[in-house]
Order: C-alpha cells, then structure tokens, then sequence
C-alpha cells in the first residue's frame, strides 16, 4: 500500500535568482532534508531501451513501491517484493535487497536497472559537479514554475567538487553523487538538466550519454516532496521465496 499528497512547488517562481552555480548547490543542499517522494521515470537506458515507472519512496529507513511498467516492486526492511504470480502465490520475496544504498550495496537481483537501484534524490544533486552550469530558462514542469538549467558532468569535475566541499554535509553529498555517476558506467560526459522549483528544489532532472541505441536519456520528475507515504510488505501468506523457483523464475 502507497500514498502520498502534495505538491513541490506549484507555487512561486523557481530558483534562488543567484548565479546558476548557487543554486544548482542550493537545490542540492535542499534534498538532503527530503524525506519522502512521489515520482516519475521515463527515458531509454543501454541495458535495457525504454523504461517507464512511478514510485514512492521514503528515505529512514529507505523503502520504495515501484510500477515498472505492469511490474510492482517493493522495497521493506531489506526484503524485495515481486509482484509475479506463481505457484499460488501473487508475489517473489527476495533478501537481503537493498534499494537506495551507494551503489556497492544496492542490489535488486536484476529486477531493476541499476539506475532505478538508486535514490532519484541523490540523482538529481550530480550538476554540482558541473564546471559549466548555465542558465537555459524557465518552464512549467508538472504545473511548477521552473527555472531550467544545464551543464556536462565527468568524474574529474564531481572528484574537484567533492575536494572543495566547503563541510562535511556538502561533501558526503559530493561523495554520493559522484558514487552515483561510477555506478552509471557513463565513460564520456554526462549532460545533464536540472529543474529548479520555486522552493530551490529539484522539480526534474534529465540524464543524456551516448548515441545510437546504446545511449542513456532518463528523465526523472518529483510530482510531490515530502508528502505522507507508507510502503508495506505484502501480505506473507500471499509471498513465495525466490529460492522456491530460482532467479530466471523472478526475472522470466
């Protein structure tokens, strides 16, 4: 079971008005209080073309609800739910999963991408990195006033970000977002977009690398912040163990 209400940033303008460096640093030192979100996913990733999904997630402890496409997932207490039909049952129970960890520990036994293993929140702070974040303009994102900007992202520029972190916060905020990037496996640069709504938060983010049909475009839009939101396991008598039926069951 999932829920969540309010709006992030329906109202105001969109951004700090500073230089796009402040607040590009700004809506990342924002996401650091996040504790819950709705969001959305959707774009095309190398390993496995287009995805879309919709999720909530809390982030102490962490816990998610994801449609991946038709496929539910869920995220409790370590334990990963599949919601796949099988021998009577309506849900795989897989553990120990971790979901929204650094990237080592993340693990959802090939049921998610790697991208979507991973906290969107500490995503969208990645264009602190940037050495040339600059201003595109403003938009409406989801109803929100936005003020939009861009700039490239590589491991040098997120490695000098992390070493002028002026404080601790700033740079296990740095250390996590270039964690993130390694975990991409992006071999170029990154180029990345970011949306900033009239609360200095990230509305929306868009991730591009590469070309052809290897390339990475993910788009990942926060349609509330901080809303209430409940994940709970499904039913025990209604879950099989993955053992029971081995992974290809749960990814088949």
């Amino acid at each position: 079971m999932v829920g969540g209400a309010g709006a992030c940033g329906d109202e105001g303008g969109g951004g700090s008005g500073g230089s796009p460096a402040a607040v590009v640093a700004e809506a990342a030192a924002e996401s650091a209080g996040v504790e819950s979100a709705h969001y959305r996913v959707t774009g095309t990733l190398p390993e496995r073309g287009r995805v879309e999904a919709d999720a909530f997630m809390k982030t102490d402890p962490p816990a998610l609800s994801m449609e991946m496409g038709r496929l539910p997932v869920r995220f409790v207490d370590e334990v990963m739910y599949v919601g796949k039909a099988v021998k009577g049952k309506g849900w795989f129970r897989a553990e120990p999963a971790v979901w929204g960890g650094l990237t080592v520990d993340n693990d959802s036994y090939g049921v998610l991408p790697r991208t979507l293993e991973s906290s969107p929140v500490v995503q969208s702070t990645l264009l602190t990195g940037s050495k040339d974040v600059r201003l595109v303009g403003t938009e409406t994102v989801d109803g929100a006033r936005t003020t939009h900007y861009r700039g490239t992202v590589t491991l040098d520029g997120l490695r000098a970000a992390r070493d002028d972190a002026p404080d601790a916060a700033t740079r296990e905020r740095r250390i996590e977002g270039l964690d993130q990037l390694m975990g991409l496996g992006v071999s170029d640069t990154l180029t990345m977009d970011l949306w900033v709504d009239g609360d200095d938060r990230a509305k929306q983010f868009r991730w591009k690398a590469g070309t052809g049909g290897e390339a990475l475009d993910l788009t990942v839009t926060f349609l509330d912040v901080d809303g209430p939101v409940t994940v709970e396991a499904p039913p025990a008598e209604d879950t099989a163990d993955v053992m029971d039926v081995g992974q290809e069951g749960l990814l088949g």
